[in-house]
């Protein structure tokens, strides 16, 4: 059976989440590269739903102005004053109008629900022909959570909250996951009828399922396939539990996909992050944002890409790298950071303690160790020496420098840009290049050296220094006089 469309998916994202301890509303906390409201809406979205509608309240012109930016499909439904689940959806009816057909309500704290388990509580819905049918899970421990009650028919007779429950009842291991797909029509009857006769004066939701259940309509259940899947993320602890969950999930479908992880417990990816087959993921890989791994790149350890390309068989060990494009078999690290706008073509190399910006470094050239390449152009062949810098900031604008193919730029050079060096073209090492170099020419901008004989022993008398060249004077005028 093909899985029904419903007519509109609520996400209710209204609340404060004092827990959270923090001036972030809750829903828009981050997990594996995306924030809980938007994990919830993604799964939402697969179900192809007629609406897409997003209850807010607390801190709601921060949260609009994210849904504006990630969701543009979500139609925002500002609840005033948070009084309850049933008052939110209440809320939205008298907004938007009742609403013909299933009406899925779920909330905006629980990133792991996914759209196949949604799905499976629709085709329930539909195929059982319930007014309401409720995802339920199967908990190990359900202290603390309103138990299921069916009757011997399987329909749902009400659910006890715990501290309303007989020791029967608290018994029953099936949990409310307070997601619910209802028929819209009696959903907008009945959520008016929801009374605030409770300790905290609030319109549950749940209401609705007894009001229904009393006007004679079958109220179902379905259960997930995975308890851990309903359970919403209320403080940093249950955070980093959904996290950990995640992230385990998205590892093991890379894994099944052709990729080698080597320490999953170490090693983090965003839901975003694409690996092609034969990639190798060693421990402490943190692979953020929209990061590509293609074919057979081995990535690690100790390494974090964000929004970074990294080319066929090419190899980044212990490298932090942002909004950079890695070409096929280049070589990047240990110990580099490749900044934004930097693109190294196929075999290139970014090699220790090299920092890179805007840079781009052509086919098979190296820059090999401690080195800044800033705003630079290197092309093909090209070899960088230790120690150089490409002096790209004047302290208002940034300038460029470019090194031409197969140029050989000596250890100790200062690049002052704009400068260019040209094909074939070598530096000194040591020079302080600020002119250009002509192709095939060296470039030779260095004092020549002079030594000042017995300075030190002068003008540093009683030092150590002082000492050890008294002693190597000496020795030299004892072997003087042997010969």
């Amino acid at each position: 059976m093909s899985v029904p469309r419903p007519a509109a998916v609520i996400v209710l994202a209204a609340g404060e989440g004092t827990r959270m301890k923090s001036k972030t509303p809750k829903i828009l906390h981050e997990l594996c590269g995306r924030t809980l409201v938007d994990h919830m809406l993604t799964a939402a979205r697969g179900l192809e739903p007629g609406r897409l509608i997003v209850v807010i309240g607390h801190e709601r012109d921060r949260v609009q102005e994210h849904l504006s930016l990630t969701s543009p499909d979500a139609l925002p439904v500002i609840q005033e004053e948070q009084r309850g689940t049933g008052h939110a959806v209440r809320v939205v009816l008298e907004t938007v109008g009742a609403i013909e057909g299933t009406v899925l309500v779920t909330y905006g704290d629980t990133p792991l629900l996914r759209t196949e388990t949604l799905a499976a509580l629709l085709e329930r819905h539909e195929s059982d022909g319930n007014a309401v049918t409720v995802l339920s899970a199967e908990v190990p421990d359900p202290y603390g959570y309103g138990r299921i009650v069916r009757d011997t028919t399987g329909a749902v007779l009400q659910i006890v909250e715990e501290k309303d429950a007989t020791p029967g009842q608290r018994a029953i291991k099936e949990m409310n996951s307070g997601v619910y797909a209802f028929d819209g029509a009696l959903l907008a009857d009945a959520v008016k009828r929801v009374s605030t006769s409770n300790a905290q004066g609030e319109e549950y939701l749940t209401d609705v399922l007894s009001i229904l259940r009393e006007d004679g309509h079958r109220v179902g259940a379905h259960v997930a396939a995975d308890h851990v899947e309903v359970e919403g993320v209320n403080d940093r602890v249950q955070l980093a539990f959904a996290r950990k969950v995640l992230n385990t999930r998205l590892l093991e479908t890379h894994m099944r996909a052709g990729v080698t992880v080597i320490d999953p417990a170490s090693t983090w990816v965003d839901v975003d992050v694409t690996m092609e087959p034969d990639v190798v993921l060693h421990p402490g890989t943190q692979l953020h944002g929209r990061t590509a791994l293609a074919e057979g790149a081995e990535v690690g350890p100790a390494t974090t890409l964000t929004d970074t390309a990294v080319g066929e068989r090419a190899v980044v060990r212990n490298a932090v790298c942002v909004e950079a494009e890695i070409g096929p078999e280049a070589l990047v690290g240990p110990y580099a950071y490749l900044r934004p706008g930097t693109v190294l073509a196929r075999k290139a190399k970014a090699g220790t303690y090299v920092e890179m910006k805007n840079a781009k470094v052509g086919e098979g050239a190296k820059v090999p160790h401690l080195t800044y390449a800033g705003d630079a152009v290197i092309g093909a062949g090209a070899n960088i020496g230790a120690s150089t810098i490409f002096v790209n900031y004047d302290g208002v604008n940034k300038h460029q420098t470019t090194v031409g193919e197969h140029a050989f730029v000596g250890c100790d050079t200062m690049l002052v840009a704009p400068v260019n060096i040209g094909d074939g073209a070598y530096t000194a090492a040591g020079s302080v290049i600020a002119n250009d170099v002509p192709p095939g020419a060296i470039g030779v901008a260095r004092e020549r050296q002079r030594n000042i004989e017995g300075w030190v022993v002068r003008r540093r008398a009683g030092t150590r220094s002082a000492e050890a060249a008294l002693r190597a004077a000496e020795a030299e005028n004892q072997q003087g006089s042997k010969t």
